[in-house]
């Protein structure tokens, strides 16, 4: 159970406050002396490794804090393993991979004897995070070993999002969790994009003499090779105009990227300063790198205690006097740890099965070798049903809902392996931002609340997380989780979702194992790019339906209906049930299948 105060609770290093009249809580490390000690490592090697950070945290809440440093002191070690030279490359990554593999276990069992890892895994336990989503960013840090290099800023966004969001995005959890969520606007989640690659550029220009002398130079080809020489002058330690032009051209990008004011518009004041803040932290950093010239090689510059201190003072009567006036939720006793040997007791809900059609109806009777594996349904018309019953549109949006269970249901009875659903295209951020935030939101209540949570459903979500709410994203993670291991129905869902968008991105993924040697792009064939599908194992669409009276794909699965057969029918969405779904299958099993070939004593 969590209890709801202000936030008065204290510091590591503070005493106990005694206020008349208003509760005191223990700080959030409890009496335990080795997870006290665990926290204050990380809160050292927080302030040692980027005092611009540790500044940062202190403007959170209190309770807030240690966690803060726990994360950043795990992302600090996992930096160092793989940057230590003192190792070959593929030593590197073992290190940072047995780092990786002891925190899972360490998870599992609830504590750790590695000080930095004890914290984190008291932060996950304590504030119900799920570190799951770090896994990448501790797997690209891996390969980092190896060599990083960027051909284009497609790539380098690309590893940025890989590396760097999800630590970022683990802070927003915390806040999340303490009941100040730093909710961004459906047309602001570009500008935090912008804003975290805005930081990871100006890290890379602050440490460039020092990566450069490791032999590192993390920034794209495609910029480099805008400024001819400037590559060959850094690489070699010297200072030229061309690598002047190319420090000043970036330094302003930097701070273009970090200048999203917007972003914080409807935030929490509190965690607004905090963001602000960090912007003009940044800024202040890209001053003294821009003003730097030759001594930007030789060592990291950074601003003046007077420059720190006016930006700083001013944000700390800020965000105190916010977070003051917030009552915060702090976390009870931690969960238990689970052990990844077994489900969780969520995973091991009992199931139970679709719930009958209201008339009694019952699925017919498809031979075996007729039943399609895989129906893919763009479901089309919740705007016009709205429309055509004298509702709102976001209306049909909600009554679509219903229909959509009520095809997982007949898919539950008829036998249907796959089921694929077209919910929300890359194109439908076109329409108005009410009718979007209905479509998102229904779309997340359904994850968190909808009755076919207890079905045997195996649940996935095929898309982009761009520009979707942080929270959307993070329940469709946790359902593909929870669900990983059903056996029956896959139930896959297209949000943010484009065919074209999805077979570029596949491209990109390709080019780049070619480009790192893992593939002979000579030798490339279907086969090879299928296994870069978001979803490799995704069978190829047998069937094709699309209700609301349109024939058209519409940018839907373009890889996989390459051979589907297609099923248009008149009515709009919310009309249909499950017997419409019965219905494409018994007229899918009615077709013959050629797959270009001649049938038997038939001509093509």
């Amino acid at each position: 159970m969590r209890t709801t105060t202000h936030s008065t609770t204290p510091d590591l290093d503070d005493p106990l406050p005694a206020q008349r009249g208003r509760p005191t809580h223990r700080p959030p490390t409890g009496e335990d002396p080795s997870l006290r000690a665990a926290y204050r490592l990380c809160r050292r090697t927080t302030r040692q490794q980027d005092p611009g950070i540790y500044a940062l945290i202190q403007l959170m809440p209190n309770v807030l804090r240690p966690s803060c440093w726990a994360l950043w002191a795990a992302a600090t070690v996992l930096d160092d393993l793989a940057d230590q030279r003192d190792a070959e490359p593929a030593e590197r990554a073992a290190r940072v991979e047995a780092w990786t593999q002891a925190l899972q276990c360490d998870l599992a069992a609830g504590t750790s004897t590695d000080p930095v890892r004890h914290a984190l895994v008291d932060t996950a336990l304590r504030w119900r995070l799920d570190l799951s989503s770090l896994q990448g960013a501790m797997t690209s840090t891996r390969d980092d070993t190896r060599g990083r290099h960027f051909a284009d800023w497609t790539a380098w966004r690309a590893r940025c999002s890989e590396e760097v969001v999800p630590w970022v995005d683990q802070v927003r959890h915390l806040f999340e969790r303490a009941g100040v969520p730093m909710t961004l606007r459906l047309d602001r989640h570009q500008d935090y994009q912008r804003f975290v690659e805005g930081a990871q550029l100006t890290d890379i220009l602050t440490d460039l003499g020092a990566d450069v002398a490791q032999g590192d130079l993390l920034l794209p080809q495609e910029a480099l090779d805008a400024f001819p020489g400037a590559e060959d002058a850094l690489r070699q330690g010297s200072w030229s105009p061309a690598a002047a032009a190319l420090v000043r051209e970036l330094t302003a990008l930097a701070r273009q990227w970090v200048t999203r004011p917007a972003m914080t518009t409807g935030m929490h004041p509190g965690a607004a300063t905090v963001l602000n803040t960090a912007a003009c932290l940044m800024r202040a950093q890209l001053d003294v790198v821009d003003a730097a010239g030759h001594a930007l090689l030789k060592r990291a510059p950074r601003p003046s205690l007077a420059a720190r201190t006016r930006i700083l003072a001013s944000a700390r009567i800020r965000s105190k006097l916010a977070w003051s006036l917030t009552p915060l939720t702090v976390p009870g006793p931690r969960r238990p740890a689970v052990t990844v040997s077994g489900p969780s007791p969520e995973e091991r809900t009992t199931l139970r099965p679709p719930p009958p059609h209201p008339n009694g109806a019952r699925p017919p009777q498809i031979a075996a070798d007729r039943m399609p594996a895989h129906v893919a349904v763009i479901m089309d018309g919740n705007g016009r049903w709205a429309e055509q019953h004298g509702l709102p549109r976001r209306e049909g949006h909600r009554a679509g809902t219903a229909a959509a269970h009520e095809m997982v249901y007949g898919a539950l009875e008829i036998g249907l392996r796959h089921l694929t659903l077209y919910a929300f295209s890359t194109e439908n951020w076109k329409r108005d931002t009410e009718e979007i935030t209905t479509i998102l939101e229904a779309i997340r209540r359904d994850l968190d609340q909808g009755p076919i949570r207890d079905l045997d459903v195996r649940q996935r979500w095929l898309g982009h997380p761009d520009k979707l709410p942080e929270e959307l994203v993070q329940a469709l993670l946790r359902e593909e989780h929870r669900t990983r291991n059903r056996t029956g129905l896959t139930l896959t869902v297209c949000i943010n979702y484009g065919g074209r968008d999805e077979i570029t991105r596949t491209a990109a993924a390709l080019a780049q194992a070619a480009h790192a040697g893992a593939i002979d792009p000579h030798l490339i064939g279907e086969n090879d790019f299928a296994r870069h599908l978001p979803h490799p194992d995704m069978p190829d669409v047998d069937l094709l339906w699309r209700t609301g009276n349109e024939q058209r794909t519409s940018n839907f699965l373009p890889w996989h209906t390459t051979y589907a057969e297609l099923y248009f029918t008149p009515g709009y969405w919310p009309d249909v049930d499950r017997r419409d779904l019965w219905q494409a299958i018994t007229e899918y099993s009615r077709r013959q299948r050629r797959h270009g070939a001649a049938l038997s004593g038939r001509r093509s």
